[in-house]
């Protein structure tokens, strides 16, 4: 009987141990089965939009790439559209600064029946805020199928909020100070849209760290930016803004609007642009810009060289124009800030540039390589007995034509105009601002979280971004 006991219970305890084999042996699978399933999702997320984050390639090559894809290409429609939640500011911030007047209770033109026109000259150089609100007022009646930016009225569904304020034309027209005055309507808007938009609840549940305001013009924005730091800010370069409050982390950098005409129906070449290097401007500058008057000296007596002053005043505009369809290639050198609306003006005469601004930040750099339509040079080479022109002799017609040809093919990304196009300067300015929006959710997320027990929590919000 014992024996029957004991025979009892080693079949039991051989099954048992034959089930805790079974069973680790499934866990075991599994848990192999889930580690590769992690690993693979790892690789390409379903839950963010890719199409927001940094490309490697340049724009042409992903467009003709993209179809080759594994995954089918969404809806460009719904791939690509940015919400954006616009403020109805009243048009003494806009429209009005550019003569308009409203009629009756309504702050925007009706573009139906007529777009109201920006001033001329060098007005024009900095009318970015301008094209992107016409495209937004626009993208509530007009189908065009590349557009990335569409306006929301409710706030809560936008991924950014833009301030429609015309600061750069506000600097031009209402900077300078009446002598029987202490201030002027350049500095008095800017405190009234301070204080507009820091009660607004907007900008109060996010601390700013949403919102878009351009302040393109240098000076533009000059009492408000540190006020609203927090905010993305469409500029043109960093010249004159310290590093915590601008930089190219959360800012956007845009292509100055091009004072010269786009030279259509271009058949020059090589030999049909005999001067070699042009620049027409002015040479006398403050800050950085000491070193045009340097290179002014160096090259003065080249013959194949037009250095020259110049401005848009006595056919300026009509002058530069022609120069630039007869050269070769055009001087961009850093002025009172690193950036120059010269070298979009060069690119729209198809005239090479040759880029002297060692702190120069580039519109759309990670998609395009200016190295293939643009010559870079150090400013201390440039200042070198002769390294400059020779260097730009040593340039011959095989490269130079190639330059050219790209020229041709890129002029498009700095084009702006109503309406906007597919691939023009706005729809690449909000492509800019749409991969910026990641960015921006994480912070808000991570404050939402982190400091969800305060009632306020925009201030350490807006810290996050230091």
């Amino acid at each position: 009987m014992s024996d029957r006991n004991v025979g009892s219970s080693s079949f039991i305890g051989f099954l048992s141990m034959k089930s805790l084999l079974g069973l680790f042996s499934i866990a075991l699978v599994v848990f192999i089965l889930s580690w590769f399933l992690l690993l693979g999702s790892t690789g390409r997320s379903r839950f963010i939009d890719h199409n927001l984050l940094p490309h490697s390639m340049r724009y042409d090559n992903y467009m003709q790439k993209a179809p080759k894809r594994s995954a089918p290409l969404m809806d460009h429609k719904k791939q690509a559209t940015l919400r954006v939640f616009m403020y109805d500011l009243p048009s003494e911030f806009h429209f009005e600064i550019i003569d308009w007047n409203p009629e009756g209770k309504t702050v925007w033109p009706d573009l139906r029946v007529k777009v109201p026109e920006y001033p001329g000259g060098l007005n024009l150089q900095h009318s970015v805020a301008y094209w992107l609100t016409l495209d937004l007022l626009a993208s509530e009646f007009s189908e065009n199928g590349g557009r990335i930016a569409v306006r929301v009225h409710n706030s809560s569904e936008a991924d950014v909020i833009f301030v429609p304020f015309f600061s750069s034309v506000c600097f031009n027209r209402y900077s300078r100070t009446n002598p029987h005055q202490k201030t002027n309507k350049n500095k008095d808007l800017q405190q009234k849209l301070v204080k507009y938009l820091t009660v607004q609840p907007e900008w109060q549940r996010s601390g700013g760290i949403d919102h878009l305001i351009v302040a393109h013009h240098p000076n533009s924005l000059l009492d408000a930016r540190m006020q609203l730091w927090p905010a993305m800010f469409i500029l043109s370069d960093f010249g004159r803004y310290p590093p915590t409050i601008a930089n190219i982390d959360k800012d956007v950098i845009a292509p100055y609007k091009h004072v010269i005409r786009n030279y259509v129906n271009d058949s020059s070449g090589f030999d049909s642009r005999p001067i070699l290097l042009f620049f027409q401007g002015a040479i006398y500058r403050k800050d950085g810009g000491f070193i045009r008057q340097e290179i002014f000296y160096l090259l003065k007596k080249e013959k194949d060289v037009h250095f020259a002053f110049g401005s848009v005043k006595k056919q300026g505009v009509v002058s530069a124009t022609k120069g630039m369809r007869l050269s070769k290639f055009c001087l961009n050198i850093a002025g009172d800030t690193p950036s120059s609306n010269r070298l979009f003006d060069a690119i729209a005469s198809h005239c090479v540039p040759v880029i002297i601004s060692d702190e120069i930040e580039l519109p759309f750099e990670d998609i395009l390589d200016y190295s293939e339509f643009s010559v870079f040079v150090r400013t201390s080479d440039a200042l070198k007995d002769e390294f400059l022109i020779n260097f730009i002799r040593s340039i011959g017609r095989d490269e130079w034509t190639q330059k050219w040809a790209k020229l041709k093919e890129v002029e498009r990304f700095f084009e702006y105009q109503y309406p906007s196009k597919n691939g023009d300067a706005v729809q690449m300015i909000w492509r800019a601002v749409s991969k910026k929006v990641p960015i921006i959710k994480r912070k808000l997320h991570a404050a939402k979280r982190r400091f969800s027990r305060f009632d306020q929590p925009a201030p350490a919000i807006a810290a996050l971004i230091r």
